[in-house]
């Protein structure tokens, strides 16, 4: 005896203009695909997920179109969480840009060449960056600019003042704990090193600091900043040995580029009326944190 056909489950279409099974189905294959999008991880998608077949409905997109249209959404979610997290991590005081930075306040910076910095081909070889200048001239700008950039292209970046890391290599020596704070600090691919040279130093600093910058050398990459020329760092951290060893690895592979120029905020208080220059000489400098 033949077996009888069982009945194809009738359809219907959805309001995204997909079939789906029966009505009385709808509400479980929901629920299945709800759980299913969220056992992958594709958070992105299921919230999203009706505002996003019906976008690819109105566009009339077949199936492989569509999916790509979900894949699509699922990594640009994950993208900018990703930058989000990147940004956080990365501890930077301040949101800069290299749009938002006045070349032309400041003429003795090659605009080209911080372009070129900007694609971080220096970052991928672990090259150094080596920015020297008064205070105010935009240093700690184009450090955050650089770095955020470096984040962008997928690298782990972090940014510490010079007092704020050797405080800490100073602390963790005391505390028995260096070995664990130097990995920490050898760790990103990025190391943005603020303000060398503003403030004295502890005695056993510049060795602590030659010890992070040789497990760096050729391995990760330092962008640091100084109001101190390299050829008074022997000043800044006391020792002119360690100093000279300091330097020998840190401008091996590196770019340095010497801002001369006025303070930015000095600048703005010269437009205000708030601050006149004393008669045939320059202001004095203001130590003050670089915004």
């Amino acid at each position: 005896m033949a077996r009888s056909k069982q009945p194809l489950p009738e359809t219907v279409t959805t309001a995204s203009g997909f079939a789906a099974a029966e009505t009385g189905d709808i509400a479980q294959l929901v629920e299945d695909l709800d759980g299913m999008l969220t056992r992958l991880r594709l958070g992105a998608i299921r919230e999203q997920l009706e505002g996003l077949l019906e976008e690819a409905a109105r566009r009339q997109l077949n199936l492989r179109e569509a999916l790509a249209w979900l894949c699509a959404a699922e990594v640009a979610s994950k993208e900018q969480r990703r930058l989000s997290m990147a940004m956080t991590i990365a501890h930077f005081p301040f949101v800069r840009t290299l749009e938002g930075f006045e070349f032309e306040a400041q003429p003795s910076i090659d605009p080209a060449k911080i372009r070129d910095l900007a694609t971080c081909r220096w970052v991928a070889n672990g090259d150094n960056v080596v920015l020297l200048g008064p205070p105010g001239v935009g240093k700690t700008h184009l450090e955050v600019a650089l770095g955020r950039e470096a984040v962008s292209r997928g690298y782990t970046v972090q940014f510490t003042t010079a007092m704020e890391l050797l405080g800490s290599l100073v602390k963790g020596q005391q505390q028995g704990n260096l070995e664990m704070r130097l990995a920490q600090y050898s760790k990103p691919k990025l190391l943005i090193v603020d303000e060398l040279g503003y403030l004295p130093l502890e005695p056993q600093a510049g060795h602590l600091f030659f010890q992070l910058i040789s497990r760096r050398y050729e391995q990760g990459s330092v962008l640091i900043s100084s109001n101190r020329p390299v050829e008074e760092w022997d000043e800044v951290f006391g020792d002119q040995v360690v100093a000279a060893a300091i330097l020998d690895r840190l401008l091996h592979h590196s770019h340095v580029l010497t801002i001369r120029g006025d303070s930015y905020r000095l600048r703005e208080k010269r437009r205000s009326g708030l601050f006149r220059p004393p008669a045939g000489g320059s202001p004095p400098p203001i130590p003050a944190k670089e915004t």
